[in-house]
């Protein structure tokens, strides 16, 4: 009886943790295109201007959406700050942010060299794309990624999502099953062949991320991380793109 109450318990944690990552994405995709459809009004056509969308998409979907319906569930279910803990950095967080974001650098390298000498094709995110062809995008990124990525897809995805799920799972299997939807939801915003490498490599990204939180319990940590490296990419892929600053 037990056994089958604890079952019950971790598929209703596993299918709200699925809602909280996919219905978002909806609900962010309808204010994207609500706010695209205000400005075609006042005659600014989001659609032919990339670079625009992509900022409007960032802004509006990971950190307002994100964000915002993160704090709603949050007040809903009457939860608390404990549930998503957020505090000032300590010594060993602060660490844990230098040594955490080293890894994912080096995990990134190690993998696409893996890939580069296997010959495999990974799918490009459309935002490399957009930038490539308006630098300027990247450098605006940069300081989106510590105000609004970050935090936003962290409070969501390791403070809900994998929150969730460590209430009736197992943290390692919370951590694994929430870095599982966090890559699944990069599909959106790829082109190309070779998604599921993509995505296989957001995965194991992620990885660093959920352990990050479950061993620091402190969400400041993998949004710092998380914030710090996509700004060293959208620098590189600035450097790369124009030669320099």
């Amino acid at each position: 009886m037990n056994n089958t109450s604890g079952f019950d318990t971790g598929i209703r944690s596993v299918a709200t943790a699925i809602g909280l990552t996919f219905v978002p994405i909806v609900i962010g995709s309808v204010v994207v295109l609500g706010a695209s459809s205000v400005l075609l009004v006042v005659g600014i056509d989001v659609s032919s201007r990339p670079s625009l969308r992509l900022l409007l998409s960032t802004v509006l979907l990971q950190g307002l959406t994100f964000g915002g319906l993160a704090l709603v569930y949050l007040k809903i279910r009457g939860l608390g700050c404990g549930f998503v803990p957020v505090s000032v950095p300590n010594k060993r967080d602060i660490a844990v942010t230098v040594v955490g974001t080293i890894a994912l650098i080096l995990l990134l390298l190690s993998v696409s060299g893996i890939i580069s000498i296997l010959d495999i094709e990974s799918a490009q995110n459309t935002v490399v794309t957009i930038g490539q062809q308006n630098p300027v995008v990247f450098l605006i990124l940069i300081p989106l990624s510590f105000l609004l990525v970050g935090p936003g897809e962290e409070l969501l995805f390791r403070g809900l999502v994998q929150g969730t799920l460590a209430e009736s799972l197992h943290p390692t299997r919370a951590v694994i099953l929430a870095s599982a939807l966090f890559a699944s939801i990069h599909l959106f915003s790829l082109s190309g062949e070779g998604k599921l490498v993509y995505i296989a490599i957001a995965f194991i990204l992620a990885l660093v991320l959920g352990g990050a939180y479950e061993y620091t319990g402190n969400l400041t940590v993998p949004a710092l991380m998380h914030g710090a490296y996509n700004a060293l990419q959208f620098a590189g892929a600035y450097i790369s793109s124009t030669g320099g600053f």
